[in-house]
């Protein structure tokens, strides 16, 4: 069972494992990327990351059997690093369900939704789409923030 999808393009890092994994109480980390499935010190330095007890299963974004995570019943976070990986996964099966946006940085073109969020115009077209058919999409570094909603980063984005 996916219990919460989150992009950030740190994948596993401090703010992972100090607070979503805790407040999570997940049994098993999801890492759904290309370049993180082949680099043996990434993959190896994220698993070492992560608390021994829980499952790490760091995968290719195309070879992650979404279907299948999402109807088990081990309680998983799916780690994405952008918002393009996320609509692939959507086109391989991954099923709707509650989207965090973490840590997408700044870059040309990108303009700032929540304190860590930056979004281009088609990124936030992506995002509007998937909000359309009923995704929840959320914005925050840590469980503890106050989410910054889809409808306020829209807003955001608009005044720019």
């Amino acid at each position: 069972m996916i219990t919460f999808l989150r992009i950030d393009g740190r994948l596993i890092h401090g703010q992972v494992v100090e607070a979503w994994l805790p407040g999570l109480k997940v049994a098993r980390v999801v890492v759904a990327d290309d370049e993180a499935a082949h680099s043996p010190l990434m993959k190896t330095a994220m698993g070492l990351a992560v608390p021994p007890e829980l499952e790490v299963d760091i995968r290719p974004l195309d070879e992650v059997p979404f279907p299948a995570i999402a109807s088990d019943s081990i309680r998983t976070l799916l780690l994405l690093r952008d918002i393009p990986a996320l609509i692939q996964a959507k086109a391989s099966g991954l099923p709707r369900t509650r989207v965090n946006l973490g840590n997408v940085h700044h870059a040309p073109m990108r303009r700032q939704v929540s304190t860590s969020v930056f979004l281009n115009a088609e990124e936030l077209a992506q995002l509007k789409a998937l909000d359309g058919e009923g995704w929840e999409i959320e914005a925050r570094g840590v469980p503890a923030e106050r989410p910054v909603h889809f409808s306020e980063m829209v807003e955001r984005f608009g005044k720019g």
